[in-house]
């Protein structure tokens, strides 16, 4: 988890520390919406019909004609140095994206409060949870405490501009940020969280649950409990997919993600400040030599230098001259989310996507939109929304603009509605980039209703249907991977669904937002020891933080009669941040390639669960993954066993918040190879029994009391569980 979630959660820790410490009876039970200062909301009716809207039917890529010899023409300086001064006068002119401190920071700190505080909540607790996306009951407390501090205030009437002021007096005497990130934190998120929290119906307990998920508790919420509709098609028969044919014809395609690109980095300055992001000329004066940020980039918490990202660009376009296509999945601004406007924001996309284009001259690219985009972060209005102020219609339309120098006209209907477009690429080979911000829980907007944003995921099912129909095989692109932390459970849930009833459609899936360098694993929902599809989750490029920056290239089967469409391989690339700064320049190499360095046959799903099982027994070949995880960092930390499960675990889990169901077989193989010999002898005796399946989904569902396995037969050794009855309208 990154900068923008601990300044999006941050807000509603400082309420809860101000609830405890002030010593205000708890919320009564009562309803909040039958208070007084309640408003009366209804969401407007969506008429989109997904059926009438334009589709891209022929294909959008020729690749018969490969140019090896393209021009990469650098970008002059001139152009930079009228870039940033382009953004000078935009936060000149902008008085929105000045440093903010409207109010001056109280001289007189409460020490008595600041103490009790401190007593209460265990903040590093709470700050290292929030950052490490292992929230628990600690920060689920701090939650709840906030939410109900909020909506108490807002049903007694306290005004917007009172709550703000309380917010930022709180988070800068609680040291929690510096005063103008506690500024900026309460100006940006505070107004969009009141506007929401006056139009819910949810009380601290759900809101918290909705947010947080399984660290705060599986609190039931029919307001945000929904099912996706599938047509009445029968699912064809699974066929094990194939290997693909050795020295067949690929597709060479590259994968760009996270690049988080700071205009505004600079040289030497100090990259230990106390903020979110430090390296600009804002973080300070640095203390001793070993604080300055360094030529081409920090492992601290900085974000990338345009000389680096420019770098980047050369060498990939120089030492990968035959790329047929790339996948760019988002996160293009820089952390400094407490001081982001919508018009700089724009003004990133506008540079990036220059960048990209004279780098990569008629090389077709692929966007995914990313979290950061959006100012604030991780708001991203449903298309419910359409008060001008609040839309988010500034930024989908100039998406439109930009991403219709790759895409066809098709596109644009579903791009400004919600950020998604389908594309056939090559006959029979269709790729359908997903806005992941729609699963994202800290997307407050969702908290007025989550049920299936923008008819997104309906409309992925129509698309995924008329593929099938057509015998084409499909790509999906996103920004936060389906079982991350991140994405909400009921969205996931149904994500999950799709997935396995278009499992024959959908060969292959990619993502980034987590930094690391690693992949994820979805199985049949009725036979979770059957792995059935992969999504690939690509370096950043950003080294925020700890990290050295990166990116994929994948070989994917290509035009011939019996493709598959399947990842033949892939490779990461990454540069040595600390040798580049040390030596005055960046040397790009190839830290792995996957088939190779894990000893794998093919890159099927049914590989990638083998290579989990190797791992969860080989610590050989785990430290080797754990290596490429953290590319190659000298400041990854040690990890052990818990760290291993947690990381083998997150492998496994395709569907979010549903740890329990997916992760008992690594862990307990994890603890055997640690010596806790009694998990393991537990664990062979349900694997020998045939149980292991039923406990899983039984603990899942909470229902070990009334699940019993299938009848028995003399090759029978495992459960499956029955079929869900869906209704098709």
């Amino acid at each position: 988890m990154t900068a923008s979630t601990i300044i999006a959660f941050s807000m509603i820790i400082i309420i809860g520390v101000l609830w405890s410490t002030l010593e205000i009876e708890a919320l009564p039970t009562v309803h909040f919406f039958g208070q007084q200062n309640q408003i009366n909301w209804t969401q407007s009716e969506d008429r989109w019909d997904i059926v009438s809207i334009p589709r891209s039917i022929k294909p959008h890529v020729d690749l018969s004609q490969k140019n090896s010899n393209r021009t990469n023409p650098l970008i002059g300086e001139d152009h930079e140095a009228e870039f940033l001064e382009h953004l000078r006068h935009l936060k000149y002119n902008n008085p929105s994206s000045w440093p903010r401190m409207l109010w001056q920071e109280s001289s007189n700190t409460n020490n008595g409060l600041v103490n009790k505080a401190l007593k209460l909540f265990n903040l590093k607790q709470v700050s290292y949870e929030i950052e490490n996306s292992v929230l628990s009951k600690v920060s689920c407390t701090a939650c709840k405490a906030g939410a109900g501090l909020l909506l108490h205030y807002i049903h007694t009437g306290k005004s917007q501009q009172e709550i703000i002021k309380m917010i930022f007096h709180f988070c800068a005497n609680l040291n929690i940020q510096s005063p103008r990130v506690c500024e900026g934190v309460s100006t940006l998120f505070g107004s969009e969280v009141i506007y929401v929290l006056q139009r819910t119906t949810l009380g601290p307990d759900e809101i918290c649950s909705f947010v947080i998920g399984d660290g705060c508790g599986d609190v039931y919420n029919p307001y945000h409990e929904w099912d996706v509709v599938f047509p009445p098609v029968p699912k064809p028969t699974v066929t094990e997919a194939a290997a693909p044919k050795e020295g067949a014809p690929f597709f060479k395609v590259l994968h760009i993600s996270d690049t988080h690109y700071d205009p505004h980095y600079v040289e030497g300055s100090n990259a230990e400040c106390n903020e979110p992001l430090c390296c600009r000329l804002s973080s300070g004066k640095p203390e001793n030599p070993n604080s300055r940020a360094g030529k081409w980039g920090d492992y601290r918490k900085c974000d990338t230098p345009k000389r680096t990202v420019d770098n980047m660009l050369s060498h990939i376009a120089d030492t990968h001259s035959d790329i047929d296509y790339i996948l760019w999945t988002g996160d293009l601004p820089p952390h400094d989310v407490w001081n982001q406007s919508k018009v700089e924001n724009l003004e990133i996309l506008k540079e990036t996507v220059r960048q990209m284009v004279d780098k990569f001259p008629g090389v077709p690219i692929f966007p995914a939109l990313g979290n950061h985009e959006s100012a604030p972060v991780n708001s991203f209005p449903p298309p419910f929304i359409t008060q001008d102020d609040n839309s988010i219609s500034w930024l989908y339309d100039e998406l439109d603009v930009q991403w219709r120098r790759w895409l066809p006209q098709s596109v644009s209907n579903t791009v400004r509605r919600g950020a998604f477009y389908s594309v056939l690429v090559r006959p029979g080979f269709r790729i359908i980039s997903l806005n992941m911000n729609y699963c994202n829980n800290k997307n407050w907007w969702l908290l007025l209703n989550s049920t299936d944003p923008a008819t997104e995921l309906q409309w992925f099912i129509y698309e995924l249907q008329s593929a099938e129909f057509s015998n084409e095989k499909v790509h999906v692109i996103g920004h936060i991977p389906p079982g991350h932390s991140d994405c909400l459970k009921v969205w996931s849930r149904n994500f999950y669904k799709i997935i396995s009833r278009y499992e024959n459609t959908v060969v292959a899936q990619f993502y980034g937002h987590t930094h690391f360098d690693e992949f994820e694993l979805f199985y049949d929902p009725s036979d979770l020891t059957r792995p059935n599809n992969i999504a690939y989750i690509g370096p950043s490029v950003s080294p925020y933080y700890d990290l050295n920056p990166g990116y994929r290239i994948y070989y994917v089967d290509g035009d011939h009669d019996h493709t598959t469409r399947l990842v033949v391989d892939h490779e990461s690339w990454i540069m040595n941040l600390k040798e580049a700064n040390l030596y005055g320049y960046p040397i790009w190499y190839k830290l792995y390639a996957a088939r190779s360095a894990y000893k794998m046959k093919a890159l099927r799903p049914v590989d990638w669960d083998n290579l989990i099982n190797e791992m969860a027994n080989n610590q050989e070949l785990f430290d080797l993954y754990y290596k490429n995880y953290w590319k190659n960092s000298h400041l990854r930390p040690a990890c052990d066993a818990e760290c291993r499960k947690r990381i083998l675990c997150d492998a496994k889990s395709g569907r979010s918040h549903d740890r329990r169901q997916f992760c008992y077989s690594v862990e307990w193989k994890v603890d055997d190879d640690a010596g806790k010999s009694w998990k393991s002898w537990f664990y062979r005796g349900l694997s020998n029994s045939g149980l292991l399946s039923i406990l899983a989904e039984a603990l899942s569902n909470g229902e070990a009391d009334s699940v019993t396995p299938a009848e028995e037969t003399e090759t029978s050794t495992s459960w499956r569980a029955p079929d869900a009855i869906i209704t098709y309208a």
